[in-house]
């Protein structure tokens, strides 16, 4: 159950940051070729099919965390891995916002980078709280005498 309801407002909340926050500019730079010789009118059907691959786009990348809690708990990955491979994140972060933008300037792919930064910082201390534990092995000889 907590699962699904945190799954579920991740997503909600990274639909509504996609439509509240990178639609706007995105919108305006694909109709922002208008001059005094080209007006651009957008189809409905344009205007829905960027609306609705934004709304999925940030849906998805807004479920990280849960994404990274779920490999720690079945012992993929760990917080020193995480933090390990955090270049490498940051790399794949930018590569997967050029992939997912709709439009191809900077500002868009930006919008998307910053957020997929911030949720890989969540995930690490989703990970360290929630993670799989490991514990040392220990034997008998280790504990005090009373305790044995």
């Amino acid at each position: 159950m907590p699962f699904t309801l945190l799954s579920t407002i991740c997503f909600l909340g990274g639909a509504a940051f996609g439509y509240l926050v990178v639609f706007p500019p995105a919108f305006k730079f694909l109709v922002g070729y208008n001059n005094e010789y080209l007006t651009s009118l957008p189809a409905v059907s344009e205007y829905f099919s960027l609306s609705l691959r934004l709304l999925i786009a940030f849906g998805v990348i807004f479920e990280i965390p849960i994404l990274m809690v779920f490999l720690a708990k079945v012992g993929l990955i760990d917080v020193s891995f995480l933090n390990r491979h955090r270049k490498y994140a940051f790399l794949i972060n930018f590569v997967i916002a050029a992939i997912l933008t709709p439009t191809p300037d900077i500002v868009n792919q930006l919008m998307m980078a910053g957020p997929l930064i911030i949720l890989y910082e969540i995930s690490v201390v989703a990970v360290w709280i929630f993670g799989k534990r490991k514990f040392k092995d220990f034997d008998s000889t280790s504990l005090p005498p009373q305790n044995r």
